[in-house]
């Protein structure tokens, strides 16, 4: 028999706000693309920001909008130089759908982003989440964001359980835009754009998944939970091997790696560049130059990457199922400018083959 879920108490709107407020302006982290006034930083950030983790997009924000500056500069570019410079944060259709709203904005609207929630979905790869954080944060719509973080914060307010589905998501949005400030915009206002980042910080700074730090917690007296929330259980991730070929040679002074392009119609990661993936029966007795874990999705790869022994072990060349057409030999000074896998850049990487960027993490504040 089910628990039927604990009531909850309205929350004092005003107080709640004042306090988390508060408490962002003193200590929420200084990243790239907070206070700025370009609309198209807002929408960058939104979209890589979403299933990545921050310090992974300080590197790329950065370095993507040094080469992409303005939406034109976007859309004017090719697609496979737009995918090499969001290579390394996964979920590529976001960069492509990013691209294909570029070129839409740059043909029928001058450039110029949306400044509603409503117009900013019929944009490719802007649902209601992103949306909502665009028009808020750029153009101070009062507008609720719900994503992973604020629904964790909501729930242990009010102290109701997780529950995945339309009553839950009802439940959480509603709490959510009964909080957020009305409409009150200026040159160093925007009530709905910073309470909406206030209660993102503080769920990814303080009311964690685990252990949550609660005595920091600005909003601590107001919280019916006061630690974890009763959450369902996850998914168990699914394992599998996987077995990559790495192959160079010389051309002059010059390296050159052997890359598999991925087909254009690939279900996944289509018209990016791989290692030549082997099969597990051409690996057999052979011990691996690197060895390593890649998440996709809700699967773990445990992978496993194979050299030749010496110049007359032709037989993992051989091993390799793609057709010659999908192989390319590529210069290894080149490889920063391809749109390469996750998994092909961390690879090439960690065996040298390719210059490693360090990132520059955001500076934190910390808390008295």
């Amino acid at each position: 028999m089910q628990r039927a879920a604990p009531r909850s108490a309205t929350l004092d709107a005003p107080l709640f706000r004042r306090r988390l407020i508060t408490w962002y302006r003193t200590h929420a982290r200084e990243l790239p693309w907070r206070n700025v006034s370009d609309p198209y930083r807002t929408w960058l950030s939104e979209v890589m920001l979403q299933q990545t983790r921050v310090a992974a997009v300080v590197e790329h924000y950065n370095a993507f909008l040094r080469r992409f500056p303005t939406i034109l500069a976007l859309a004017l570019a090719p697609e496979a130089e737009v995918l090499a410079m969001w290579s390394g944060l996964g979920y590529y259709r976001r960069a492509r759908m990013l691209h294909k709203a570029a070129q839409f904005l740059t043909k029928e609207r001058g450039g110029v982003l949306p400044s509603t929630s409503a117009e900013l979905r019929t944009l490719p790869g802007i649902g209601e989440y992103t949306s909502a954080a665009i028009a808020s944060i750029a153009f101070g719509e009062s507008i609720a964001v719900v994503d992973g973080n604020v629904e964790r914060v909501l729930l242990r307010l009010t102290g109701r359980p997780e529950q995945k589905n339309a009553v839950g998501r009802a439940f959480v949005q509603k709490q959510a835009s009964a909080l957020v400030p009305n409409r009150r915009k200026g040159e160093r206002t925007n009530s709905a754009g910073g309470h909406n980042q206030a209660m993102m910080e503080l769920g990814a700074t303080i009311c964690l998944p685990r252990a949550p730090l609660c005595l920091q917690c600005p909003v601590y007296g107001m919280c019916k939970t006061r630690g974890e929330h009763l959450t369902l259980p996850r998914a168990a991730q699914l394992s599998r091997p996987a077995a990559y070929l790495l192959s160079l040679r010389k051309r002059g002074t010059l390296t050159e790696v052997l890359l598999q392009l991925r087909a254009d119609d690939s279900s996944l990661m289509p018209s990016m560049y791989e290692l030549p993936p082997l099969p597990q029966d051409a690996v057999q007795g052979r011990e691996p130059l690197l060895r390593l874990r890649h998440a996709i999705t809700s699967t773990n790869y445990y992978v496993q990457v194979y050299a030749a022994s010496g110049p007359q072990d032709r037989g993992l060349r051989r091993s390799v199922p793609a057709s010659k057409s999908d192989l390319h030999w590529v210069l290894t000074r080149r490889l920063g400018s391809l749109p390469l896998t996750g998994l092909a850049r961390k690879v090439l990487q960690r065996l040298d083959v390719m210059k490693v960027e360090l990132p520059k993490l955001p500076a934190a504040k910390t808390i008295a």
